[in-house]
């Protein structure tokens, strides 16, 4: 049994959806934010980063999303969540999801947790204001060659569609128009209707 940290809304979203996905089984633990838990003696005692998705295993805790995805899809390879015979095809898989965690997750943490990086109230409202461009850019890389289509690797679904999907959901807050993206937001309304992804969304919400 495994256990997963989340907080609604969060990144965390992914691992969420992988875990309904492959069928394994888990209970989700919410972290609230709102009150300061991630900084809390207890939760840092699991991640001492103070984050989510934290994913508590028999062999301990593991951090990130990258990794947390690819554990889940090795722990089910019968639901075929990442091309695990194709050495190549992973790798891809593991750049995809690499330039999510690097960039377009670091971009959209600019407008909201820009004092990881600043403290200077001009230098927090430059942040903000640049975070439209720099999503921007980030989804014109997906849209056109990233995203392989119908799915990220292609025509095979795996762990690097959730993560996207999760991305997708902030273009809005972001000031980025999803409509701009046709292949992102047609991927998007998939996601949507998977089954696995609603019963993530009600997890959350329960």
């Amino acid at each position: 049994m495994f256990t997963l940290f989340f907080s609604p809304g969060s990144c965390s979203r992914a691992s969420h959806i992988v875990l309904e996905e492959s069928g394994l089984p888990y209970k989700a633990h919410r972290v609230n934010f709102a009150e300061g838990e991630q900084r809390s003696e207890a939760f840092l005692k699991i991640n001492p980063k103070g984050r989510v998705p934290a994913l508590a295993t028999e062999s301990g805790v593991l951090t990130e999303t990258p990794a947390i995805l690819a554990f889940i899809a090795q722990m089910a390879p019968e639901k075929k969540l990442a091309p695990l015979d194709d050495p190549f095809e992973f790798a891809l898989m593991q750049s995809f999801n690499a330039f999510i965690s690097s960039t377009v997750h670091v971009a959209h943490a600019h407008g909201r947790r820009g004092s990881r990086w600043a403290s200077k109230d001009s230098s927090l409202e430059d942040m903000k204001a640049k975070v439209p461009q720099t999503m921007g850019e980030c989804f014109e890389l997906i849209e056109h060659g990233m995203l392989r289509g119908p799915w990220v690797l292609g025509t095979a679904y795996s762990v690097a569609d959730p993560y996207l999907f999760v991305m997708s959901g902030w273009l809005e807050s972001d000031g980025v128009d999803i409509a701009c993206f046709p292949k992102v937001h047609d991927h998007f309304r998939r996601m949507n209707d998977r089954p696995a992804v609603q019963r993530a969304l009600e997890g959350e919400r329960g």
